[in-house]
């Protein structure tokens, strides 16, 4: 039986790559797409991006998208603004919902079968755009805009961040390079500022897990 084929959207954070892990078992992944729509953090996904992209043999693309950054004016993209803590804050017009659609057009362009996303149940309560309901609808949507009917894989769907750390630790994945963090380091000295929506996450589920020295690593 022929292996079934995807891309996967990276960011270089603990989703993206355990999703990566977890897909990569069932499918050859042909791209790993990495997306600059201006926000601070983008150097340092990029670098963890191609680090886990090398790792694990496939090939990384970045994908400019300036426009983006332009209809954009929160704590994300805007350096002078710093307020990373809540939802308005860091809600990106359509950001998920452009990512796929891009995804898409590779797997019709080069007749692969998934696009594979890290979204997942936690981050689902604040944003729709990581919900079961937004997947359902993209892959009906792709039945009509793609000639091979591209369908999404979202494989930490059902997990919420402490599910996703514990997969990443039982299956010794090495975090020591991802980024997770809205934040620059050049901004706050540090390589997850600790204070952000996706940091509060990452640390709650890292020290609920019990794993010190990982959060030690990270914060």
């Amino acid at each position: 039986m022929t292996k079934k084929t995807g891309v996967i959207l990276l960011s270089g954070g603990l989703d993206s790559l355990v999703s990566l892990d977890i897909a990569i078992k069932k499918i050859d992944i042909k791209y790993a797409l990495t997306f600059n729509y201006g926000q601070k953090a983008y150097k340092e996904e990029l670098t963890a991006s191609k680090k886990i992209a090398k790792k694990y043999n496939i090939i990384h693309k970045t994908i400019k998208l300036p426009f983006l950054a332009e209809i954009t004016d929160n704590a994300l993209v805007n350096t002078n603004d710093n307020n990373l803590d809540n939802f308005n804050s860091v809600w990106i017009p359509n950001r998920n919902g452009l990512f796929l659609n891009i995804g898409a057009c590779f797997c019709d362009k080069y007749n692969l079968d998934y696009v594979i996303i890290g979204a997942n149940k936690e981050e689902a309560e604040n944003f729709p755009d990581n919900s079961k309901n937004f997947i359902k609808a993209g892959d009906n949507f792709f039945k009509y805009s793609t000639l091979n009917k591209t369908k999404i894989i979202a494989p930490c769907l059902e997990f919420d961040k402490i599910s996703i750390i514990n997969y990443a630790i039982s299956n010794t994945l090495s975090l020591k390079d991802i980024k997770s963090c809205y934040n620059s380091k050049k901004l706050t000295g540090k390589k997850h500022c600790g204070r952000c929506m996706s940091c509060k996450l990452l640390y709650n589920a890292i020290k609920n897990s019990g794993n010190i020295k990982l959060l030690k690593e990270l914060f």
